[in-house]
């Protein structure tokens, strides 16, 4: 994704800065994109004991993340960029690897979906790192996105955790 010919950008924020934030954005743009389609994949895959309430249990989740999305799409566009959501842009913007699982069971599916938050979460907290020194309008929203991202993730842990607060593996 090229945002590098910024022609404008937010008023009080230099086009260097908002390059470099559209930039971090673009990345998380991509993530997001590609976990709401995975959250729904999950959702229309799960099976076994528990199925009904992780099935119902998603599709909250799909919302959340699409309304995500959609704000960081207009923050970029805010800052002088150019959103792409394109299925080609989010698989040429991804550095990790697709889900794997198809029809499987409600544990095997949430282990594999707590690995997916894992990355996602955990690159929200690098984003922050670096917007919190250019952008703190971003960071702000960034940082609003992770506390649900986190809940959500706590969500599916409760489901895969031990009674002596262990992940199942």
């Amino acid at each position: 994704m090229s945002n590098t010919n910024i022609k404008f950008t937010a008023p009080g924020m230099d086009n260097d800065a908002a390059a470099k934030t559209i930039k971090v954005l673009d990345q998380r743009l991509v993530a997001l994109l590609d976990l709401q389609l995975t959250l729904k994949h999950v959702h229309w895959n799960v099976v076994g004991p528990n199925f009904i309430g992780v099935h119902e249990m998603l599709d909250p989740q799909v919302d959340a993340v699409r309304g995500m999305t959609d704000t960081i799409a207009e923050r970029i566009a805010t800052l002088g960029g150019v959103p792409k959501g394109t299925p080609k842009a989010i698989v040429e913007g991804r550095s990790w690897e697709d889900y794997q699982l198809g029809k499987g069971l409600v544990l095997d599916h949430l282990k594999a979906l707590d690995a997916v938050y894992d990355g996602v979460n955990g690159d929200h907290r690098k984003a922050l790192e670096i917007l919190g020194d250019i952008d703190p309008v971003s960071e702000d929203m960034i940082t609003g996105q992770l506390a649900d991202l986190e809940q959500f993730q706590w969500f599916v842990r409760a489901h895969i955790e031990s009674g002596s607060g262990e992940l199942q593996q």
